[in-house]
């Protein structure tokens, strides 16, 4: 069974870059961009990254076969563009277990002062 999900995710993450790949060059540009940023901050788990990224791919290629401006897709500012669309898939996010992780071990050993 983890080998036949291995795979999966495998052919998900192809089919992915391929997908990608036939962007036009500034659309895959910005989606490269963002995928590097998606890829520290985004799902930890294989399934949940394979879904955001395919959505990242639905997203640009709709806006290119549009004719949708880039900055009209991610706005002025990238980083809120892509905090935003992060938080559409909060199941999985590692930094998000780690700050909480981070909080509660703080919260633990300080206990009650003030």
């Amino acid at each position: 069974m983890f080998i036949s999900k291995m795979i999966d995710e495998k052919r998900r993450w192809r089919q992915y870059k391929a997908r990608t790949k036939q962007l036009p060059a500034s659309y895959r540009t910005a989606v490269e961009a963002l995928e590097r940023y998606l890829m520290h901050f985004g799902p930890g788990d294989p399934s949940s990254a394979a879904s955001m990224f395919e959505d990242l791919a639905d997203l640009f290629e709709q806006s290119a076969a549009d004719g949708t401006p880039i900055r009209a897709v991610v706005g002025e500012d990238p980083v809120e563009f892509a905090e935003a669309f992060l938080r559409n898939y909060p199941e999985g996010q590692w930094i998000s277990k780690e700050r909480e992780r981070l909080t509660d071990t703080i919260n633990r050993v300080a206990g009650p002062e003030s």
